[in-house]
């Protein structure tokens, strides 16, 4: 098996089939008890483990953040082992505070305890980075999570693997998280075997055996969705309004463009709702109140997970973020309905 650099590659199997064992031989973890591991052309049981570990990035399901230390001290921890002075790993705490989401000003000085699940994993991604590791080694690190945030975290590592290039391997269970996040994945079965070593869209389409194609499961057409980002459709583009302006006058705006609602948008330009021309019109000023069940996905989502949003929101669309969660779009039940009769032509085709 050959990993290109700066791809991802996703490992995926039932439980027991040796996917945690492989990745922890990669980086000496697990000691290999035969066959060869090369990193860059070494082989690594020729390598100090200590220094192996130190070019090699892990991320765990559960952060595995000290809780006795600060964020800052968390993320600190391997540019101060490799006599990193102050100042240099200071700037790079603020620097991978601000690559995965969080307010440096805000979060350095919390402890693990003080952080959401979401939040710890984020830190857990910056901590495994901060050496600036060419390899990045991720087991299950978003298993632990709710389904929402999960899907914002994978989102989050799309968009910093678009930034930074690593190589990632990347351990999950669902073959969905696979398809979405993956170059290439490996398909394994019970005792480590290799099934499949393939990308994506080959997988979908042509499964190298029966044990494949039942661990893909059921509406193949509709995982081609996964392959699609929102971002690749056009989004519709809509009325916005601030909050604490004039409601009269988004609710004109609205309906001079045909809108039947308007999306109101925080101090920083982020979607916090999207009321009726009807319910806006009863209000003054643009509201501040946030909707808990405001249905959002991100630009690096995909269609699938669009689609899967605008049905346990009971919505015909959903509000689209970019960068820093501000305000790309919105995407419409049409445009999804659109892309699965293309899949399925392509299919029978």
């Amino acid at each position: 098996m050959v990993i290109p650099a700066g791809e991802t590659v996703m490992f995926v199997g039932p439980s027991g089939c040796g996917k945690t064992t492989l990745l922890k031989m990669l980086n000496r973890l697990i000691e290999p008890s035969g066959g060869r591991i090369h990193l860059d052309g070494e082989d690594v049981t020729d390598q100090d483990a200590d220094q192996l570990r130190r070019r090699i990035g892990y991320v765990i399901q559960a952060g595995g953040l000290f809780p006795h230390m600060t964020v800052a001290t968390n993320i600190g921890l391997v540019p101060r082992m490799l006599g990193w002075d102050k100042p240099r790993t200071a700037a790079r705490v603020e620097e991978l505070l601000d690559l995965v989401g969080l307010d440096p000003a805000v979060y350095r000085d919390r402890y693990p305890r003080e952080l959401s699940g979401g939040q710890q994993q984020r830190v857990g991604v910056a901590r495994a980075l901060a050496a600036d590791p060419p390899v990045l080694l991720m087991d299950e690190p978003f298993g632990a999570v709710d389904p929402v945030t999960r899907l914002r975290l994978q989102d989050e590592l799309l968009r910093i693997q678009e930034e930074l290039g690593k190589t990632i391997v990347f351990v999950t269970h669902d073959f969905d998280e696979a398809v979405k996040l993956g170059d290439r994945i490996v398909v394994f079965d019970v005792g480590a075997r290799v099934v499949q070593y393939d990308t994506p869209d080959a997988i979908l389409a042509s499964p190298a055996e029966e044990y494949v194609a039942d661990f893909v499961g059921a509406g193949a057409t509709l995982k081609q969705l996964t392959l699609t980002r929102v971002g690749d459709v056009e989004l519709e583009q809509v009325t916005t309004a601030a909050v604490g302006t004039d409601a009269g006058a988004a609710v004109a705006a609205a309906r001079a463009a045909g809108q039947d609602f308007v999306v109101v948008l925080d101090e920083r330009g982020r979607p916090i709702s999207w009321p009726t021309l009807a319910e806006l019109s009863r209000a003054t000023t643009v509201p501040a109140t946030v909707d808990p069940r405001l249905p959002v996905v991100g630009v690096r989502s995909t269609l699938n997970d669009a689609l899967d949003t605008m049905l346990a929101a009971s919505q015909g669309g959903v509000v689209v973020t970019g960068r820093r969660e501000a305000l790309a779009g919105v995407l419409k039940v049409e445009a999804v309905m659109a892309a699965i009769r293309r899949s399925r032509a392509e299919v029978a085709g």
